[in-house]
């Protein structure tokens, strides 16, 4: 059953009660926190208004005569003709403006010059940094520390806020679990609870304890919702969920960033069952609104609204605006529907003034919380000074950078590298500085990344030890190539194989059918392992990448992703050891493209291909491939070997509202000092409704000195064995469930818990 745009009242509350309950324990702030005269300020304004001020009030544009490369080029006004529109109350707010001199114009149209004074918002893509390039969100995702996420999106809020910037499309907390997919490089991965924690850090960070500090953005957890389940990982595609799956995998993140604090949200561009999310009132008004009691409010994404006339869902741009208004779209991005068709639809009487007053009394709120009736040109002044610190936003780049890098290999401990006495070839077309930054670098002003090139000549004793070659383009053979690559590697005591995907394969409408290293490439990394040297892939992605051959079985392989600023240095703190890597796939890597879309928390099938079974026909399996993942969801090493042991799960006694307790050794046998991040993961083996055959429920990143031993403790509670049932409730069921605690989503030591029916209110449980 999909999400429809209207329900009788009784089923509609059962399908959303759900959504309530599951994964959420506080209540969506709301902006009724304002004191008593803001608020009669706000009224007074509405009373005031004109309806097509009303409107204007809903309408978002990109600035005037710009075109940004986030969004499709198209028809602009001339400045002169947008100031007279911000004069005229027809615009809220604008979007991706850089620079002070032009908002301040159009902060003085609508303060200064317009009938009503009240200013506008300035919102932009801040994806992973502004000033400071940050990494991908979904690197960031692979250092498994929410903690760390927050401090970067406070420091990208701190340098746009000193642009004037007040509000942020972000963070994305889309569930991916197609790697074809683009926009999975704005997420957290394909886990829902590691996903809702990242939700929750980044809106903390963006929006800091309190919106209206001069430093504070409004964030929007995006799309909303179901759009990383596109059909075939195609961006901008339909999406066909059950409700069930739409609640238990696709909206927790949402409801996490929501009680985090978030006052936006940006509806998706897809349908989910038929119905386009931008129209969809079952999402926008009875999930949000109706069951998790949000009060801010929802904006299209990029023309989203005008798109339902492309999906066949309304006849023409007056059908669009009214749809998307009344299924509870309050801001119109770049279209100017509601602009053009909110008023005649309010005089007709096709849209209630109370809809409309409400959007608009939203709206003002939150530009009321964040300070800008009170200070319009906070952060648009030209300050003398540095804005921000430099120095130390960067010192944050390097360290975030490093702590995402995942190492998938390291055979004959290879890896790390001596600075002195080894000569190393650095092959590939990433040596340089080209693509570090990754998707969503839309402002100027940054300053020069730093390449591997640079970094590693910076680290070795002697740099002359170090030489640099090509090789092949990212897609295409260079002339002579490899046979220099070759010639290098043969030279070499060790080869540093950049390789990958440019930062125009993953992002927005970059979906890919094929996820596999491209063939130039490929052929280069063959013919350069033929030499026998050790080889050290250093892999530049913003997906899941199906890794084979000489990829796939090189000695080390790390998982460089999109870096940011602190690309190179980052990459030799890790290459020398001065860094240990400690990140961990937020996404798992298939062995095969064929097997996408792949995650680890897929459903049991009746005839199931255990692993430790031989394979047979008649089972759910491939013919040229089995089961597994290439790299686990959760997979990375360190540069110490640990050891798992010791699991123990405790009796609970307590009645069925208490908890039980998940303990297990963890013995560092190496020489180093490990950082380890220890997984939790659960499963019901008989339930009413199939359940998948893990699912994370806790993680803990541990530091542990070399030949030490530190015990890791998961507390489980009800709330963590709960499900939505089949008359759609939130439920859980008594029965057997097994628990897994170990270094990722395959494997790790397996004990068993026994939970008891509901009359004797106990648990019982035994580990092994």
């Amino acid at each position: 059953m999909s999400v429809r745009s209207s329900f009788p009242r009784l089923a509609l509350l059962l399908l959303l009660l759900p959504l309530a309950l599951l994964g959420a324990c506080a209540t969506a702030p709301s902006p009724g926190g304002l004191d008593r005269a803001s608020l009669a300020r706000i009224e007074s304004l509405i009373a005031r208004m004109t309806v097509e001020e009303k409107a204007g009030q809903l309408s978002l544009y990109a600035p005037a005569a710009v075109d940004t490369v986030a969004n499709p080029q198209g028809a602009r006004q001339s400045e002169e003709e947008q100031l007279a529109q911000i004069r005229a109350g027809r615009v809220t707010g604008l979007f991706n403006n850089e620079g002070l001199e032009g908002k301040r114009r159009a902060q003085q149209a609508a303060v200064k010059e317009s009938r009503l004074g009240i200013p506008l918002i300035f919102g932009a893509d801040i994806i992973h940094g502004f000033r400071t390039v940050f990494p991908v969100p979904l690197a960031e995702a692979a250092s498994w520390e929410p903690a760390l996420a927050e401090r970067t999106a406070h420091a990208s809020a701190v340098e746009a806020t000193a642009d004037g910037f007040r509000w942020t499309f972000a963070p994305m907390v889309d569930i991916a679990r197609d790697a074809r997919w683009g926009r999975g490089i704005e997420g957290a991965g394909e886990d829902v609870h590691l996903g809702r924690q990242f939700a929750a850090a980044r809106v903390r960070g963006f929006q800091g304890p309190e919106l209206g500090r001069a430093n504070a953005m409004l964030a929007t957890p995006k799309h909303f919702a179901g759009y990383g389940a596109a059909e075939g990982g195609l961006d901008y595609n339909a999406v066909d969920l059950s409700e069930r799956t739409l609640r238990e995998v696709y909206l927790p993140p949402f409801r996490a960033a929501i009680d985090a604090g978030a006052l936006s949200v940006m509806s998706a561009f897809n349908e989910i069952g038929g119905i386009p999310s931008n129209a969809n009132r079952a999402l926008l008004t009875g999930v949000l609104r109706e069951e998790w009691g949000f009060q801010g409010f929802v904006v299209s994404d990029y023309t989203a609204d005008e798109e339902l006339i492309a999906h066949g869902f309304a006849a023409d741009g007056r059908e669009a605006a009214k749809r998307a208004f009344l299924a509870g779209t309050d801001v119109s991005m770049q279209s100017g529907l509601y602009m053009k068709y909110l008023p005649g639809l309010v005089a007709e009487g096709e849209v209630p003034m109370s809809r409309l007053d409400d959007a608009v009394r939203r709206v003002l709120r939150i530009k009321q919380r964040l300070g800008l009736f009170d200070h319009p040109f906070r952060g648009l002044e030209d300050a003398p000074g540095p804005r921000f610190d430099a120095a130390a936003h960067q010192a944050l780049a390097r360290e975030a950078a490093g702590r995402s890098i995942v190492m998938l290999r390291n055979e004959n401990d290879v890896l790390p590298l001596p600075r002195s006495g080894r000569r190393i070839a650095l092959i590939g077309p990433f040596a340089g500085t080209d693509d570090l930054f990754g998707p969503w670098r839309i402002f100027p002003g940054q300053q020069p990344p730093v390449g591997i090139e640079q970094a590693i000549r910076q680290s070795l004793a002697a740099p002359e030890l170090l030489t640099v070659v090509r090789g092949a383009n990212v897609e295409t053979p260079i002339p002579g190539g490899i046979e220099a690559a070759v010639a290098a590697a043969r030279e070499a005591d060790v080869v540093l194989l950049s390789i990958g995907e440019n930062d125009q394969m993953s992002g927005e409408a970059r979906s890919r059918s094929d996820i596999e290293i491209p063939r130039a490439q490929q052929e280069l990394a063959e013919a350069v392992a033929a030499t026998g040297k050790p080889v050290v892939v250093l892999l530049r992605n913003g997906r899941a990448l199906a890794l084979r051959g000489a990829v796939r079985n090189a000695n080390a392989v790390l998982v460089t992703w999109f870096l940011g600023s602190q690309t190179g240095p980052a990459i030799a703190d890790v290459l020398f050891g001065d860094v240990n890597p400690s990140g961990r796939l937020p996404v798992s890597f298939p062995q095969t493209p064929g097997q996408v879309p792949y995650y680890y928390a897929h459903k049991r099938t009746g005839r199931p291909q255990l692993a430790d079974a031989p394979a047979t026909f008649y089972k759910a399996r491939y013919l040229d491939a089995t089961n597994d993942p290439a790299f686990a969801f959760g997979h990375g090493m360190g540069y110490a070997r640990v050891r798992y042991d010791a699991l123990e799960v405790s009796p609970a006694r307590t009645s069925w509202d208490g908890t039980a307790t998940v303990r297990a050794r963890i013995t560092n046998t190496g020489q180093r000092d490990a950082e380890e991040v220890a997984q939790l993961y659960v499963a019901h083996r008989a339930a009413s409704i199939t359940r998948p055959v893990r699912e994370l429920k806790g993680f803990r990143k541990l530091r542990i000195p070399a030949g030490q031993s530190a015990t890791v403790e998961f507390t489980l509670t009800r709330a963590d064995l709960m499900f939505i049932g089949q008359d759609m409730v939130p439920t859980v069921e008594p029965g057997q469930f097994d628990l897994w605690v170990g270094p990722s989503a395959a494997g790790g030591l397996r004990g068993g818990m026994t939970l008891l029916p509901e009359s004797r209110r106990s648990f019982f449980f035994s580990g092994n």
